[in-house]
């Protein structure tokens, strides 16, 4: 055995402390698989006086100055699980031109200003390393960036939030509406007291930039990614799919695209789609995460487990610890980043999908020759029609049908400029649902 590779942590919250908790019960392995061992330098943490239970650590340890363990000369890798942009870029910056490893989770980081980090990582000849941005304890990420590198990958379609996947579950299995489901979610702990971040998107669409990024050899950021939550679905439009043979998931796109002459470019988008009960995702339930991957030499790919948790989150943290020690015993250091395809994103209208739409209609002659007319105009082709009726109408406007039409796949700008001129006819009484629909023909 070797000198020690002493490691900073900055964070000692649910996940900091299941990480300290697995290198103590895990030392003697760790250092097997190392050929050293791993010791903690020093915690910086916010109150060092904090209760923190039997953690099985030195109280000396503790420090409200993480740049200043940081820059200390026995700092060999830097883990950080603190969270946000600042001062989590500051912190990692410094580390990285100095040429300490760095061991991150932090996703909305990465999707924000990955580049930084990377360049710094390439300048200081150190290794940036970040498993645990993306779905907790599944291994995706070193797939993607090492396995996966020998071939061309064209789509990644991931379940990458276990809270939006749990409060959809629930909806699909017992008929709740999304605010009972997100209450639930809320006393059973898999939402947040401010559960924004998750059921608007963001934290999917930070994890959709990072996945994109690795995919397409591309600097995807949050920025780049379009996205929509799932406060909007409702006990009728997971009705609506139960009855097409389908479940309805909040998920994260990128995919390759191809125009006809040949120039290459990538979309990236998060929202909830309608996808088939064939689908390998739409078995995914509760709170796990999944990823479908599809490659040219490789086919297709699915990668699945629990995606949050301290215990699940420090499993992945660990992983890419025990890979940074050993490149640092070793003397060389990971490629910082593969951006070299430098892709154009496109925007959202020019993604292709398709489109469920409900409406609530006049029930008289003429409708669907109308609507037909609609989608004929925007040149968006027409799947399925199924009409029903809905119930007596406003009073002097005679009886309501629905009408439920599936699209075939066509650019998003054009299907959302037909639902906008449906809105507008006499004979449409409302628009009462739309969703995209993904993973069929």
């Amino acid at each position: 055995m070797t000198s020690p590779v002493r490691l900073a942590l900055l964070g000692c919250g649910t996940v900091g402390s299941d990480v300290v908790r697995l290198l103590h019960e895990q030392s003697a392995d760790l250092a097997a698989r190392i050929g050293a061992p791993l010791e903690i330098a020093g915690i910086a943490v916010r109150r060092v006086g904090r209760d923190r239970g039997d953690l099985p650590v030195d109280p000396a340890l503790f420090t409200t100055d993480p740049l200043g363990l940081i820059k200390r000369d026995d700092v060999d890798i830097v883990v950080e699980v603190v969270g946000g942009i600042e001062p989590a870029r500051s912190w990692l910056v410094e580390a990285l031109r100095a040429g300490k490893s760095v061991v991150t989770a932090n996703k909305a980081l990465l999707a924000e200003d990955g580049a930084t980090l990377h360049d710094a990582a390439a300048e200081g000849g150190a290794d940036l390393y970040y498993e645990a941005s993306v779905a907790g304890a599944i291994p995706l990420l070193r797939p993607l960036r090492e396995s996966l590198h020998g071939d061309r990958i064209n789509r990644v379609t991931g379940i990458v939030n276990g809270t939006t996947n749990f409060i959809l579950s629930a909806m699909d299995a017992t008929g709740a509406g999304f605010a009972e489901a997100l209450e639930e979610a809320t006393e059973l702990g898999y939402a947040e007291a401010d559960p924004t971040a998750d059921v608007e998107g963001f934290d999917a669409a930070a994890k959709a930039a990072i996945l994109a990024s690795l995919a397409f050899h591309t600097r995807v950021t949050a920025a780049d990614v379009h996205r929509e939550g799932i406060t909007e679905v409702t006990a009728a439009d997971v009705a609506s799919a139960k009855a097409m043979g389908c479940t309805i998931k909040l998920l994260c796109i990128a995919a390759r695209n191809t125009d006809p002459a040949g120039r290459e470019s990538v979309s990236v988008r998060v929202h909830p789609a309608m996808i088939p009960l064939t689908h390998p995702l739409a078995g995914v339930g509760d709170a796990f995460n999944a990823v479908f991957v599809e490659a040219e030499a490789a086919g297709q790919l699915m990668f699945y487990g629990r995606g949050a948790g301290g215990a699940p989150t420090a499993s992945a943290v660990l992983g890419d610890v025990v890979a940074v020690a050993r490149n640092r015993l070793a003397g060389v250091h990971a490629a910082s980043e593969s951006a070299y395809a430098d892709l154009a994103v496109r925007p959202m209208g020019e993604a292709l999908t398709r489109y469920h739409i409900s409406l609530d209609v006049a029930d008289r002659p003429g409708v669907l020759e109308a609507v037909a007319g609609v989608f004929a105009r925007q040149e968006v082709s027409i799947a399925t029609v199924r009409q029903s009726p809905a119930g007596g109408g406003p009073a002097g406007r005679g009886s309501d049908a629905e009408l439920v039409i599936v699209t075939h796949v066509a650019p998003d700008a054009a299907l959302a400029a037909t639902v906008r001129e449906l809105r507008g006819l006499e004979i449409v009484r409302s628009v009462t649902s739309v969703l995209r629909v993904e993973g069929g023909a």
